[in-house]
């Protein structure tokens, strides 16, 4: 799962894809309507999703690793809604990750990951987990068509 280019930024709801950084900003793209903006580092903070990690008790788990196993375990433990009782949330969280630090990973926390993985599901999950060979190549560094062979003397 590829994370990089996915960013949380305050007061923008949603996930959005980084496009280009500038010295006064970024340039994202939503991923709902493919609209592309810049924000100012002077009014929004920007969180990449791959820098993120939910405490363990002995380490870190990383959150793309998180929200493969929540996919992987979705038919044995459904999602829980996002108004449930913290009871339910905590006990869901601990089939995902059975070891979190449950002084340090909050219920909001546990909600977070689940808006991000729904929306991650319903707009992006094909490009974030798209295979190595897929992801698209600048034009100048694809192989040309029309190389010539090495002659064999």
């Amino acid at each position: 799962m590829k994370l990089d280019n996915v960013i949380s930024v305050s007061g923008l709801s949603g996930l959005h894809k980084l496009i280009a950084t500038r010295p006064n900003g970024l340039l994202i793209e939503s991923f709902e309507n493919g609209k592309r903006q810049f924000v100012s580092v002077r009014k929004h903070q920007f969180t990449p999703l791959v820098s993120i990690g939910i405490y363990t008790y002995t380490d870190v788990a990383a959150l793309d690793d998180v929200l493969t196993k929540v996919d992987t375990s979705i038919a044995e433990t459904p999602l829980p809604e996002l108004n449930d009782k913290s009871e339910n949330l905590r006990a869901w969280f601990k089939t995902i990750v059975p070891d979190h630090d449950e002084d340090r990973v909050h219920i909001n926390d546990i909600r977070k990951v689940i808006k991000w993985y729904t929306f991650l599901k319903l707009h992006a999950w094909e490009m974030i987990n798209a295979p190595e060979e897929m992801v698209p190549q600048p034009a100048d560094t694809q192989p040309s068509a029309t190389a010539e062979q090495p002659s064999e003397e």
